[in-house]
């Protein structure tokens, strides 16, 4: 008989980052991983040791990234936009200087 294991390392909690993926115990979102290793080029050992989490942590992440890609790759242009936002509204800012004059 076929039996499927779980390793259950991915959870979604609508009170942890909007309900986005995360590695279990943590509010380290599969987006966070996945943009280490596809933008920053970094290797799953690098995250692993970055974020202090187990290889299985990290491999789970990614594996769940490309199982979920398009909605993934949605959700990261989503936050792309938003830092981007955000950072010319702060470049333009005529607010007061952070460093002393």
């Amino acid at each position: 008989m076929l039996t499927i294991e779980s390793i259950n390392l991915i959870t979604t909690d609508p009170a942890v980052r909007g309900g986005r993926p995360c590695i279990a115990g943590t509010g380290l979102r599969v987006i966070d991983i996945a943009m280490a290793a596809l933008f920053h080029q970094r290797a799953p050992g690098e995250i692993a040791a970055d974020y202090d989490l187990s290889l299985a942590e990290v491999h789970a992440a990614l594996a769940y990234y490309y199982q979920y890609k398009e909605a993934m790759d949605a959700d990261i242009r989503t936050v792309i936009t938003s830092a981007d936002a955000l950072k010319a509204e702060r470049i333009g800012s005529r607010g007061p200087s952070l460093l002393p004059r």
